[in-house]
């Protein structure tokens, strides 16, 4: 494969920022002000569906909570979220503003449009700094920063991201059935891979991007399935009309007309929040270094810290990110119980 290239498109919830520092925004409730008043449950890192769908619990179990986002989630490209139960095809911007509205009953949360520079501490006391340099404390953290994807240093890859190249067929498949398609995968599950997309579609190809190291067995199975194997290098995509792909460019000067092209990139997190706290990463899933945790409560290796969202998740949708910050607000209010309770019984004897 080439050389990769991080991308906008592929952006986190928040990011550890070495940007000139700006001013929080105005109409935000976290201004400049003395730290020891900014003090919270727990902080979540992060707007996207993981960390609004963890403020929604918080907020319903009273815990004071704030919600850092920097507004530039993974998913901005694509022209909707699908298989997100009663909102399938709902645009990601719209999800997220439905996520934030749902938010306004609940005063004990707040949520701020900011870059996160650092963290420390430990369980009970964490401190988080703000773009602004404001520091903010909080019992608890919670981690849902996602993961950057890594796309090919190729024209047409970021410009196709999500309109016409895709990440999961589950999210785009449906809109893409019984057309032209391919797979770009040079790995040993290439096979696997282009089997499993070809339920959406039977006009596919599989494209190694250069020679392949393919076993006998896979090849087997791709002559079973009828899927051809094309092994030049990819120069460039192209696209129609309409905004989706059109082509897809060969050095060799050979175009192959496509509608849609399945990739899963290399990525990584989407912060280095969980390295700067010492939480443990591991590989995981497509991902090479997802955040280690308790799958019972989402915590991580590091007491007080919890993940949710794609940067903790082996599989990935805007559904089970969703559902991984519900998990996690459950037991970190759990935990705040329990504290409070150690604390009312130690203070009593």
């Amino acid at each position: 494969m080439t050389a990769m290239a991080n991308t906008r498109y592929g952006a986190p919830d928040v990011l550890v920022s070495t940007e000139v520092e700006k001013p929080v925004p105005k109409d935000d409730k976290v201004q400049e002000t003395n730290r020891h008043e900014l003090r919270y449950d727990v902080v979540v890192v992060g707007g996207g569906s993981a960390g609004l769908s963890a403020a929604l619990v918080l907020g319903r179990s009273r815990r004071r909570t704030l919600v850092l986002d920097s507004g530039e989630p993974r998913n901005a490209p694509s022209s909707g979220v699908h298989g997100f139960f009663s909102r399938d095809g709902i645009p990601p911007e719209e999800l997220l503003e439905v996520g934030r509205e749902q938010l306004e009953p609940y005063p004990s949360v707040e949520v701020c449009s900011t870059r996160v520079t650092g963290t420390s501490g430990d369980n009970g006391d964490f401190e988080v700094t703000l773009e602004n340099r404001t520091v903010v404390r909080a019992r608890k953290l919670l981690l849902a920063t996602g993961v950057v994807d890594e796309l090919p240093e190729k024209p047409g890859f970021t410009e196709l991201w999500g309109r016409g190249v895709y990440h999961c067929p589950y999210c785009h498949g449906w809109e893409v059935r019984d057309r032209p398609l391919a797979v770009l995968n040079s790995g040993e599950g290439a096979a696997e891979r282009a089997a499993f997309i070809r339920n959406w579609s039977r006009d596919l190809v599989l494209l190694t991007d250069g020679p392949t190291n393919l076993n006998e067995e896979g090849r087997r199975t791709l002559r079973a399935l009828d899927i051809p194997v094309r092994e030049e290098r990819i120069s460039h995509l192209e696209g129609g009309a309409a905004g989706g792909l059109r082509r897809i460019h060969f050095e060799d000067g050979s175009p192959l007309e496509r509608e849609g092209l399945f990739y899963v990139p290399p990525q990584r997190q989407g912060s280095g929040l969980a390295k700067m706290l010492g939480c443990e990463i591991v590989a995981m899933g497509q991902a090479p270094a997802g955040v280690k945790s308790d799958p019972a409560t989402r915590e991580t290796t590091v007491a007080g810290v919890y993940v949710a969202g794609d940067g903790g998740n082996a599989v990935q949708s805007a559904l089970l990110a969703a559902a991984s910050g519900a998990k996690a607000a459950f037991f970190m209010n759990h935990a705040l119980v329990a504290d409070e309770v150690a604390a009312a019984v130690g203070a009593a004897t």
